[in-house]
């Protein structure tokens, strides 16, 4: 009988999920800058799907036990503030 896979095997595939949920929360972050979001959802849809975002990003945070960071790591050094584009 084939014995079930370790635990760090299933660290690594949490973390995987973990990269994937914070390549779509960075998606979404910048389709919400860009305003480009107001071309695809109505405000209210947006604000769902986000929430929505956020929370798996955590939840896969979590299951790969990664600390908690107060701010998100941005790729760029430029002030990106949560506003819609003009």
């Amino acid at each position: 009988m084939q014995a079930l896979p370790s635990g760090p095997r299933l660290d690594r595939i949490a973390l995987k999920w973990h990269d994937l949920a914070q390549r779509r929360l960075d998606y979404y972050t910048e389709l919400y800058r860009s305003g480009r979001w107001r071309l695809y959802y109505t405000q209210e849809r947006f604000a769902i799907r986000m929430l929505d975002v956020i929370n798996a990003a955590k939840k896969w945070r979590d299951l790969a036990g990664l600390p908690q960071t107060e701010a998100p790591p941005q790729s760029s050094q430029r002030d990106d503030t949560m506003r819609p584009a003009a």
